[in-house]
């Protein structure tokens, strides 16, 4: 029975109905062993409903089972109670489950607790009794127990507050002992003593605190050691860290934590990472209205967030803007919320925004009237059909029943008028539904106002709405109402009876109906003017809400046995109870060319092989990909494409007048933006307070943004163009490295020019200089000191511009009957440079040499260096390549090939690694902080240290990481270092060492997704091999 309950169970998980088990699943949690009584218990919990007329034969199986030795049994009939028992059957187990309060075990207490936190939801008078109870099980001393309690008190405090004030400092004393870690280490989380439990406490905080200050006073201590203690870069830490924010301006204030709060928030409004800015928007939205001058702080880095790449920032940020909104900038704030609508494609945010617009436009007062119907107009036409209905509704109830001054009336309904007609005089295929029912109905009751405006005029432009197929009976409708109104004259009558007479035979009732008393007002004129008189927009109508006059008509249907009527909350609730499980099949998603194929009576859907036809039906080729770890990535290509197509080389001297020439546009640029945000902030944020409007966040919110007038020209075109180079598009970052890194150039003792390049590529730029030994002459003699195989002078063959670099060790690649090639790598301070030295170890010239290299990790173009004569013995070339690692590796793989008239070709390959490619990074203690803070992309780990006698542990892994690595040491402070890099060109790297226990800490962070994870790699091996 047991495997066939299980079958029972994935049938209905597949949405065939098998109700001829349920009762067989009764009757194994009735009886049999254990595990059978597990089973049962299982699909009982699965099959059955509340009100299933089943579950009465399941009582006295559990009141059984409730009253057991065993305590799976006891677990199980707990269980089962807090899923399905309907409040009917309370009574019949509530004194049992009470009982389970005092039980030895604490598992079955805490089932104990949660089937009566069931029972309160759905039946709270039955369960007043046992309050005290509750508060034993608080005072439990298991935590399970007591977190169990919890949800039971926070559903209890919400409702009355002052009741529970005496428990405040039980749940004070709660609260500590788990931020204090009192608690066992099973409940941490990720190192995090009990978070889930720390948020709870600190909502029920937050309830009892509200406007009671002797109640607040004695929270101020554990919220300050909540602040304190969750600072660990955590997402749960951060959770904790908004609960906390929450309590802090809920309850009474008190400004040492309103101050630690708000820093609080402000870490997170300027953090790069998206779910930090977001938590920090949402914090700043809970916060705004009673510290106002909070949002005026942050005041530019929420402007920045309306130009974000994310729509939720956006979104959030409107949110913020909408609760910060008042009668001087409530214009400013619509314009900018109608301006996300316009892009958005998401129902719920158009849904939401578009309430949010239309309750700011009629909530204050207009700045003037035609600025209102504009924006109602817009409301409509974007909010299209998905808005709430009651937002046109209440436009044409505030047109309908005016202000108090009935000029201002007059000229707001004038105004409507105006704007519809001239909306219909255009293409009206794209406008709602709603939108032009409004248009019909303002036009039927306002048109009159306008002077030279013939009804039929308006009729007729009417008349063309109806010509549309695409027109719905609702519309049609409220056109052919209009129109009643509207048959003053002859010629606006005859008009009307021509449209209606055409729906006097449709099909649909209603809009039959509306035609055809169209042509009886027309005919009557008496009766039109009672029945639609001219003003009758301002006519109070009486309404006999509980419809008196229709007594008699439900007396005698009820005589005659009709069923009596049922409110709507009622009958929703039927039908609601009467079927919980969707016990239908679920549908076979077959192709169309499967349509025809018939299933066998005993044939499973499962058994068809379709995989001949349905192999291909998801196809992702030329799909774009739009979301990745950094959140919405179109804009962010389209900026690396940009900085892309730009020369890698950004320091060589030819480039620097066409430099100079960008470097000033683009700071003109950024001046004029920055001055259009400061008009923008003035505009948002006019009517907080009185300081600080419009004016950029102070220094101390470590707000990062470019200078607007730096004191020296050339560090400004200095930073420009270091920060040119970096793939990274936050502007908080371009302006943090912009003022953050040096000249590359001071990282070599010489100031030499850059090789010049040959060819024009993206990512990797190649140089070949040609020289020979013994001077400049065209083919000079070898010395008679230089022997075959004497590596030693060939870096003597470098150029000049190379001499004073650092360089590795010649190596050779490959020798051959007339060649021989070697290869050395110069470290320049943008580039690696590879030289390749061509000797000629033969006795006799060598035609028509050319060499080729290519990579696919640095994307090296196929370009090949030609020399026409290698002649004489010992005769040397030097091909230079300038190679830049685009996307970071642990290595790159660099192959090449060279030939020549005499000999067959030869192929070479050479193995670079990714510390080629760093530069140290000289910092400064302070630019390495703000730094840190800008990046996104991290990664830890803890490696072990060989301990050595009479050593500083730190300073022997630094000194090793500086000296194997290239790596800055930016300061040491205790146990802890902190480094800099940066992976050629311009693209940086920070390390965070600290040392505990024989091991070293070390933190990574850049702004490029993979260059901690490959740097660290590297690290490893420097402390492995020291």
């Amino acid at each position: 029975m047991k495997e066939i309950m299980v079958r029972a169970i994935y049938c209905e998980m597949l949405g065939y109905e098998a109700s001829f088990s349920y009762i067989h699943a009764i009757k194994l949690a009735q009886q049999g062993s254990v595990l059978e009584k597990r089973v049962g218990y299982l699909a009982v919990s699965l099959f059955l409903h509340e009100s299933h007329d089943l579950l009465l034969l399941l009582v006295n199986t559990v009141l059984k089972d409730l009253q057991s030795t065993n305590l799976i049994e006891v677990c199980m009939a707990l269980t089962v109670v807090s899923q399905i028992f309907p409040k009917d059957m309370i009574p019949a187990v509530l004194p049992l489950v009470e009982d389970k309060l005092t039980h030895s075990k604490e598992i079955i207490r805490r089932k104990a607790v949660l089937a009566l936190y069931k029972f309160y939801l759905i039946a709270p008078n039955q369960v007043q009794h046992i309050h005290d109870k509750f508060r034993k099980a608080l005072c439990d001393k298991d935590p399970g127990v007591m977190t169990a309690s919890l949800h039971i008190y926070l559903k209890l405090i919400k409702e009355s507050p002052e009741s529970y004030k005496d428990l405040t400092d039980s749940f004070v004393t709660i609260l500590k002992q788990v931020v204090g870690g009192k608690l066992p280490v099973d409940f941490n989380y990720h190192s995090v003593p009990a978070p889930w439990l720390q948020m709870q406490l600190l909502r029920i905080l937050a309830l009892l605190g509200k406007e009671d200050q002797r109640t607040s006073e004695m929270m101020y201590e554990v919220l300050d050691e909540s602040l304190r203690r969750a600072e660990i870069n955590h997402n749960i830490t951060y959770a904790i860290l908004y609960e906390c924010l929450k309590t802090i301006y809920t309850i009474h204030p008190k400004s040492e934590l309103l101050e630690k709060a708000a820093k609080c928030i402000g870490k997170f409004v300027l953090s790069p990472k998206i779910n930090l800015k977001y938590l920090g928007l949402k914090a700043l939205t809970y916060v705004v209205q009673q510290d106002p001058n909070l949002a005026l702080q942050h005041q530019m880095t929420i402007i920045e967030c309306l130009d974000h790449s994310d729509p939720i920032i956006k979104r959030e940020t409107l949110e913020l803007l909408y609760r910060i909104t008042n009668g001087q900038n409530v214009s400013v704030i619509v314009e900018k919320m109608l301006d996300f609508l316009r892009l958005s494609k998401d129902e719920y945010t158009t849904i939401d925004l578009v309430g949010k617009v239309a309750e700011l436009a009629e909530k204050y007062p207009f700045p003037y009237n035609s600025w209102f119907i504009q924006t109602m107009n817009a409301i409509f036409s974007i909010g299209g059909d998905v808005m709430q209905p009651d937002i046109p509704n209440n436009f044409l109830r505030l047109l309908a029943e005016g202000f108090d001054s009935d000029e201002e009336d007059r000229q707001l309904r004038l105004l409507a008028v105006d704007s519809y007609l001239s909306l219909l005089e255009c293409d009206t295929s794209g406008l709602p539904q709603r939108f032009l029912q409004v248009i019909s109905w303002v036009l039927g009751e306002f048109s009159f106002l306008k002077e030279g405006l013939e009804p039929a005029d308006v009729v007729e432009r009417l008349g063309k709405l109806l010509d549309d197929d695409a027109i719905t009976t609702e519309t049609r409708c409220w056109v052919l109402a209009a129109m009643s109104k509207l048959c003053g004259s002859s010629d606006a009558l005859c008009k009307a009876e021509k449209v209606a007479h055409k729906y006097t035979s449709c099909l649909d009732t209603a809009l039959r109906q509306q035609a055809v008393e169209l042509e009886l007002l027309g005919r009557d004129v008496d009766l039109r003017t009672r029945v639609l008189p001219q003003h009758g927009f301002c006519v109070w109508l009486q309404v006999d809400s509980s419809l008196s006059f229709l007594d008699g008509f439900v007396s005698d249907a009820l005589a005659r046995g009709a069923a009596p009527y049922k409110p709507p909350h009622q009958r929703q609730e039927e039908l609601s109870q009467e079927k919980i499980l969707n016990f239908e099949p679920y549908g076979l998603s077959l192709p169309v060319s499967l349509s025809a194929c018939s299933l066998t009576d005993r044939q499973s859907p499962t058994a068809l092989s379709l995989s001949s036809s349905l192999s291909n039906l998801l196809k992702l080729e030329g799909v774009k990909r739009v979301w990745g770890k950094q959140g919405y990535l179109p804009e962010k290509q389209a900026t690396e494409e940009a900085l892309a197509q730009e020369p890698s080389s950004i320091f060589a001297p030819s480039h620097q007048q066409a430099c100079s020439e960008s470097q000033q546009t683009t700071f003109s640029t950024i001046v004029e933006q920055d001055q259009e945000k400061r008009q923008l902030a003035s505009s948002l944020f006019v009517g907080l307070g009185s300081q600080n409007l419009g004016k950029p966040e102070a220094s101390s919110s470590q707000r990062f943004r470019r200078k607007v007038r730096p004191e020296d020209p050339s560090d400004v075109n200095r930073s420009l163009a270091v920060s040119s180079s970096f793939s990274h598009s936050s502007s908080a970052l371009d302006v943090l490295l912009d003022n953050a890194i040096p000249d590359p150039t001071n990282l070599s003792d010489s100031t030499s020019e850059a090789v010049p390049a040959v060819g024009n590529t993206e990512v990797v730029e190649a140089s070949e200089v040609s020289s020979l030994s013994g001077g400049s002459g065209p083919l000079a003699q070898p010395s008679s000191q230089v022997e075959r195989g004497l590596e030693s002078d060939l870096p003597s063959r470098l150029p000049a511009t190379l001499v004073g670099l650092l360089r590795s060790d010649v190596e050779e690649l490959c020798s051959g009957e007339s060649l021989s090639l070697s290869a050395c790598k110069v470290f320049d301070a943008d580039a690696l440079v590879l030289a390749i030295f061509l000797s000629n170890i033969s006795d006799s010239s060598i035609q028509e040499v050319s060499c080729l290299i290519s990579s696919e990790q640095l994307k090296v173009p196929e370009m090949c260096s030609t020399f026409s004569v290698l002649s004489f013995y010992l005769n040397v070339v030097v091909s230079l390549y300038r190679l830049v690692m685009e996307a970071p590796g642990t290595q790159a793989i660099v192959r090449g090939s060279v030939s020549c008239a005499s000999q067959a070709t030869q192929s070479f390959s050479l193995t670079l690694s990714l510390v080629d490619f760093i530069r140290p990074l000289p910092l400064t203690t302070e630019e390495y902080g703000k730094m840190w803070l800008s990046f996104s992309h991290d990664v830890k780990q803890n490696l072990m240290l060989l301990k050595h006698e009479e050593e500083d542990q730190l300073e022997a892994a630094l000194t090793a990481l500086k000296e194997k690595l290239c790596l800055h040491i930016v300061d040491v402070i205790g146990a802890e270092g902190i480094m800099a890099c940066q992976l050629v060109s311009g693209r940086p790297c920070l390390l965070h060492c600290h040392t505990h226990g024989g091991m070293l800490a070390i933190w990574l962070r850049s702004p490029i997704a993979d260059l901690p994870d490959c740097l660290l790699y590297h690290c490893q091996k420097a402390i492995q091999e020291r």
